[in-house]
């Protein structure tokens, strides 16, 4: 049974794409999957024992083209992708069978149950959406610490500024428990600047058991890099997705985005902090009120209680 399977474009929706492709494995008869996507949705599901074939989506039009012309038949293809361009796509494809998900058919739930729907409506099945499923290549590309647990922070978000919690914030809380944890920062090539911010103020306490690997990780150093945590503070974020995949304790602060849509999914060691203002969620990249108070008024402190419930 072949089967193509195009991937949502973030990692965290890649993620929580893993228990509806997990459903897609038990349902055929050893499935031999090829999936489509962006470089870091594919790299995330590199490793996974049904995935024969990798190919990258560029952005433009004529590479939808070229790409269909290469990949030959199939019996099923799959998108988690609602754009136009992704209509185009299936389209192109050779498939006796093609489903692509309408986002907007599902409301009020979950983005992991989103995804888990779309595919028990396309197959007219009943399966449970159940864990993140995250395969690695290895296991150990960093050594644990012989004095402290590691802590990472992630401080940025790639879906906009208006998720971001204050770098003078993140130090804070780093500062406090580096007596405590070794630190890890994340962070992608965009990132960089709010990483460096942190990174000056540590320096500037006198923290040193800190590394900063924002923008020098690839995704499956990342993937090892967090499954080796302890706990994990963050915003709304493909890593806190990842997190959850591998269990790890987490505080996750929510400003702007839906916690009932997009929080860890399944993960008992996982706390949401947030303001529940009248303005949120609004789902914005910036603040449309210019204020950004649904993150600003979550302090340091409020971090520092949260880890205590653990």
């Amino acid at each position: 049974m072949k089967i193509l399977i195009e991937l949502p474009t973030w990692i965290g929706d890649t993620v929580m794409a893993t228990p509806a492709i997990e459903n897609i494995v038990s349902h055929y008869d050893d499935p031999e999957i090829t999936i489509l996507g962006s470089s870091a949705s594919t790299e995330l599901m590199r490793n996974h024992p049904k995935v024969v074939k990798i190919k990258l989506i560029r952005k433009n039009y004529i590479s939808l083209l070229r790409i269909s012309k290469k990949l030959g038949d199939f019996d099923v293809f799959f998108s988690f992708r609602s754009s136009f361009r992704s209509k185009i796509l299936s389209l192109l494809i050779s498939s006796k069978n093609k489903y692509q998900i309408n986002i907007g058919n599902y409301k009020n739930c979950h983005q992991v149950e989103k995804y888990n729907q779309f595919l028990n409506n396309s197959l007219k099945t009943n399966f449970i959406a159940g864990k993140l499923t995250i395969f690695q290549s290895f296991n150990n590309s960093i050594a644990k610490s012989k004095r402290f647990p590691i802590m990472g922070i992630n401080p940025g978000a790639s879906y906009g500024d208006a998720k971001r919690w204050h770098s003078k914030e993140f130090a804070e809380v780093a500062i406090k428990l580096s007596v405590e944890y070794d630190i890890l920062i994340f962070g992608g090539q965009n990132e960089k600047d709010i990483a460096s911010e942190i990174e000056k103020i540590l320096l500037k306490a006198g923290v040193s058991n800190y590394t900063n690997l924002s923008g020098k990780t690839s995704i499956s150093e990342l993937l090892v890099n967090i499954s080796n945590l302890d706990l994990l503070i963050t915003g709304d974020s493909g890593p806190m997705h990842i997190a959850a995949g591998f269990q790890v304790p987490t505080i996750s602060i929510f400003g702007p985005t839906k916690d009932n849509e997009t929080s860890q999914w399944m993960n008992e060691n996982s706390i949401i902090l947030k303001k529940s203002l009248e303005c949120q969620p609004c789902m914005k990249r910036t603040c449309p009120l210019r204020h950004n108070n649904c993150m600003k008024l979550i302090k340091a402190k409020d971090v520092l209680e949260a880890v205590e419930l653990f």
